[in-house]
C-alpha cells in the first residue's frame, strides 16, 4: 500500500480495511493459540525478543526488590525494638545486682541500646533507596511497558500484513495485471 493511503485511513476502501483487520486478527489468533509462526519472521525478531526478556526481568526484579526492602525495614525495626528493650532491661537490672556483675550488665545494656540505634540509622538510607526504586519502577518501567505494548500492537499488524502478502504472493501470476495490482495493494 502506498504511504499516503496508510497515513490517511479515510481514503482506504472498506474492503481494504476489512482485509487488514482480517489478517491482523488471524495473526492475533496464531499468537494466542501458540500456532507455529513463520520461522524467518520469528528469527528476524530474535534480538528484539531478547531485549524484551531483559526488560521483563528488570520489571520483576524491581518488584521483588521493593518487597524485599519493605520486609527488611520491618524486620530491622522489630529487631531494633527488641534489642533496645533488652538493653533497657539489662540497664535496670544492673542496679539490682552485685557491683562487678552490675557494671558488666550495665555495659551490655548500653551496648545493646547503642546497637539498636545504629540499626535504626540504616532505615533512612534504606527508605531512600526504596523511594528511588519505586520512582524508577513507576516511571521508567511503566513508560517502557506502554511503549512495548504499542510496539507489540504494531508488530502484530506488521506480521498480519506479512501473512496477507504471503497469501497474495502464492496466488500471484506476474502476467496478470489485476493480480499484480492486488499484490501492490497489499
Amino acid at each position: 500500500m502506498d504511504t499516503y493511503k496508510q497515513n490517511n485511513p479515510g481514503d482506504q476502501s472498506v474492503v481494504s480495511k476489512m482485509q487488514k483487520k482480517y489478517w491482523k486478527t488471524k495473526q492475533v489468533l496464531i499468537k494466542a493459540t501458540g500456532k507455529k509462526e513463520d520461522e524467518h519472521v520469528v528469527a528476524s525478531d530474535a534480538e528484539l525478543d531478547a531485549k524484551l526478556e531483559v526488560f521483563h526481568t528488570i520489571q520483576m526484579t524491581c518488584a521483588d526488590l521493593l518487597k524485599t526492602i519493605e520486609k527488611y525495614q520491618q524486620r530491622l525495626n522489630a529487631v531494633s525494638e527488641q534489642e533496645n528493650e533488652l538493653g533497657l532491661f539489662l540497664k535496670v537490672q544492673a542496679d539490682r545486682g552485685e557491683v562487678q556483675i552490675g557494671r558488666m550488665i550495665d555495659a551490655t545494656g548500653k551496648a545493646l541500646c547503642s546497637s539498636s540505634q545504629q540499626r535504626l540509622a540504616l532505615c533512612t538510607p534504606l527508605s531512600r533507596l526504596g523511594k528511588e526504586l519505586a520512582t524508577f519502577s513507576q516511571r521508567a518501567v511503566s513508560d517502557t511497558l506502554l511503549t512495548i505494548n504499542q510496539m507489540e500492537q504494531a508488530r502484530t499488524e506488521y506480521r498480519g500484513a506479512l501473512l496477507w502478502m504471503k497469501d497474495a504472493s502464492q496466488e500471484l501470476d506476474p502476467d496478470t495485471h489485476k493480480q499484480m495490482e492486488k499484490f501492490k495493494k497489499v
